[in-house]
């Protein structure tokens, strides 16, 4: 019985393989290969994040590039617009200015995802940003992206700017981790999912730039970073002037391992970027955001 087994295998695979090379070769592919259409904003983000950066910038909406778990709403287009040229200035070309188009080209997340709506947790947090992965990022809230909006920077930064540099930094800690002596600093003080129980000033006194910072080491780093990159010096002091000195004494010390890593593990110094980013922030008024240039 078992030759009959094998005979038949034989036969089989005999036919099949005859069948597969006599099919006619005639060098067209499987896959379609024809030149997209696209629309002027889908063109300008190939020619300005994905030409240079190898970036794929999402703002159609493509339910299985979202989180099922929230009710989501797609972007508005305009305001994508915008909020891209936005990216570019703010995060992309601050970057490339300080630690070089390498650096950014190298460690840049390969898809960024626009989605018009916040996301809100049920405890009623909600989301701004979040990183996949290191190589996908996802901004929420573009349709709120209004003029009134665009003309009030600490509006901006808090919404859109500081999440860019959070979830950069995340990207950026899980390539080259930072040194883990910063989780000590507050060991005992991180409150995990209840963060969200504390005021910023609470949190300020007991070491932590936000209430946010103190759910866990590794949003800690964020958002000192986060912070420090997109407030000036004047308003980076003010907002610790509330610390008291038990506070400010640890936002310090937690502040010069941000420092140094940026400079040991990246090349560039925390305080430049800091000025690149407060320079062109205070450039967006003359930001033609109108047309696709």
């Amino acid at each position: 019985m078992r030759k009959i087994y094998y005979l038949l295998f034989a036969l089989v695979f005999g036919v099949s393989f005859v069948s597969c090379s006599n099919d006619p070769a005639n060098g067209a592919s499987i896959f379609d290969t024809s030149t997209p259409q696209r629309d002027d904003l889908s063109q300008w983000l190939v020619d300005n994040f994905t030409y240079p950066y190898n970036v794929t910038f999402m703002y159609k909406w493509d339910y299985i590039e979202t989180d099922y778990k929230y009710n989501l709403l797609p972007a508005d287009s305009a305001k994508s617009a915008k909020l891209a040229m936005l990216t570019k200035h703010l995060w992309y070309d601050a970057y490339s200015e300080v630690a070089g188009a390498d650096f950014i080209k190298t460690n840049t997340p390969r898809v960024i995802t626009l989605i018009g709506s916040a996301a809100y947790n049920s405890e009623g947090t909600e989301v701004l940003g979040t990183a996949e992965g290191g190589y996908k990022v996802v901004l929420y809230k573009v349709n709120d992206l209004t003029d009134e909006t665009i003309k009030d920077y600490a509006t901006l930064n808090y919404y859109y700017f500081h999440t860019m540099h959070h979830e950069f930094t995340h990207i950026l800690n899980q390539k080259k981790p930072y040194d883990t002596s910063f989780d000590l600093i507050s060991e005992s003080d991180y409150v995990s999912g209840d963060w969200y129980q504390y005021e910023d000033a609470t949190a300020l006194k007991k070491g932590f730039i936000s209430a946010y910072a103190s759910s866990e080491p590794i949003e800690d780093f964020a958002e000192m970073t986060a912070y420090y990159v997109t407030l000036s010096e004047d308003e980076w002091n003010s907002r610790i002037s509330g610390a008291g000195t038990t506070g400010k004494a640890i936002i310090a010390e937690k502040l010069a391992i941000v420092r140094a890593y940026f400079q040991d593990s990246w090349g560039f110094d925390l305080d430049e970027l800091r000025d690149v980013v407060n320079r062109r922030g205070s450039e967006i008024s003359k930001l033609d955001l109108e047309h696709l240039n």
